[in-house]
């Protein structure tokens, strides 16, 4: 469905499809219910819209910032990747401006962008099965490196908490994993196959060397690495029968401190996910991430996005819906529930975009900016307003 500009997002359905009008009718229901039922923590934050970043002349897919937050990044399908920059030192001024188009490195739909943890190469992988390297250089935005090998679109792709990794995944079910060498080289040191359809999603954890994955055929997988080799394997498939979305997995977060990770689907439900256990131990029975929680009734179309934010503890999610919701747990509630956790709505945008909501990502130092990328070619800053404090 390329040439129509359309991107298969959900199970059998195109993105313009409607979902089964039960499901709707059930998912505005609930979310109406969960608004004002007053339980839990409630609604007591809102978003202030700080400012529209125009520019790109087709749908943004995603936006990433930079390690300090000054620089944030979005990629479109016009082809090119924008890069936005704050002349105050406030992140919540109205003075965002684009201070680079990054362009002629792909030849299709740039689809998604990740910085290494040093802000200096920006990794954009793109529906031209490649994934570029860009670094500035003389303040020039320089193509250091071209990846290929991929077979088809590149979906997602991700750097480890030191930069000596890179992952990306495809259409083609797999996941590759890059050894990042010295002099801007990549090789590959390892292709996982494991996913039975498109992979949507990959994303390292805060500080280890675990990758985590999410595709089409509704499973999130974790993989590390097997031994003192270059070899890497799954050592959990969260997915049915056990726990699991009933359809597309379409993206993936870790918390600060990477003892959760928060899944969103088609299936309209984000779930959160818990460890206590040695992440490295793979040992037969062994089940190194439990479900803890199944946000619901909040969203009545695919939820594309979801981040939680390592400032302030937040979850945010964009659907198709137009909306952003964001989460807080509710503390005093989970500590009753043995095993389990309670999340609830503390704010919520519901016309952030013209249409789909395809990305959000929280500042990762300012505890109160939050940026969007939409399908009518928009990127928007907004500010939380309210008392953090009180969601602690």
């Amino acid at each position: 469905m390329e040439n129509s500009g359309f991107e298969p997002r959900s199970n059998g359905l195109e993105k313009l499809s409607m979902v089964d009008n039960s499901r709707e009718e059930e998912g505005r229901a609930q979310g109406a219910a969960a608004e004002s039922n007053g339980n839990g923590i409630g609604l007591g934050l809102s978003l202030r819209l700080v400012q529209e970043l125009e520019g790109h002349l087709d749908r943004v897919w995603s936006v990433a910032w930079s390690p300090s937050g000054h620089t944030l990044a979005s990629c479109s399908g016009d082809k090119s990747c924008r890069l936005w920059e704050n002349s105050s030192a406030s992140a919540s001024s109205t003075t965002w401006r684009c201070q680079a188009v990054v362009e002629g490195g792909h030849t299709r739909t740039i689809r998604a962008c990740d910085w290494s943890p040093d802000g200096k190469l920006l990794a954009t992988a793109s529906f031209d099965a490649t994934t570029a390297l860009w670094e500035k250089v003389g303040g020039e935005i320089e193509n250091v490196s071209t990846l290929e090998g991929h077979d088809n679109e590149v979906k997602s792709v991700s750097w480890n908490s030191s930069g000596s990794l890179l992952a990306t995944c495809s259409r083609d079910k797999h996941v590759w994993i890059w050894d990042v060498q010295p002099g801007n080289e990549f090789e590959c040191m390892s292709v996982l196959a494991g996913h039975t359809q498109d992979v949507k999603f990959v994303t390292w954890h805060p500080t280890k060397d675990i990758l985590v994955s999410a595709s089409y055929d509704n499973a999130i997988k974790v993989w590390t690495e097997d031994g003192d080799g270059d070899d890497w394997r799954c050592v959990q498939t969260l997915a049915e029968p056990g726990p699991g979305h009933t359809s597309t997995v379409w993206a993936l977060s870790f918390n600060k401190d990477g003892n959760r990770l928060v899944s969103c689907s088609d299936d309209l439900t984000l779930m959160v996910w818990d460890t206590s256990a040695d992440l490295y131990d793979s040992s037969p029975d062994h089940a190194l991430w439990k479900h803890v929680s199944t946000i619901s009734g909040y969203h009545d179309r695919t939820i594309f996005s979801v981040h939680w934010s390592r400032a302030n503890g937040l979850i945010a999610s964009g659907a198709a819906d137009d909306s952003i919701r964001i989460f807080a747990e509710d503390r005093e509630q989970s500590s009753t529930e043995p095993g389990g956790s309670t999340f609830s709505m503390v704010g919520k945008e519901v016309k952030a975009h013209s249409t789909d909501v395809n990305c959000v990502q929280w500042h990762p130092t300012n505890p109160r900016i939050l940026a969007s990328a939409g399908d009518d070619g928009v990127v928007k800053i907004w500010e939380v307003i309210g008392n953090l404090s009180l969601l602690g």
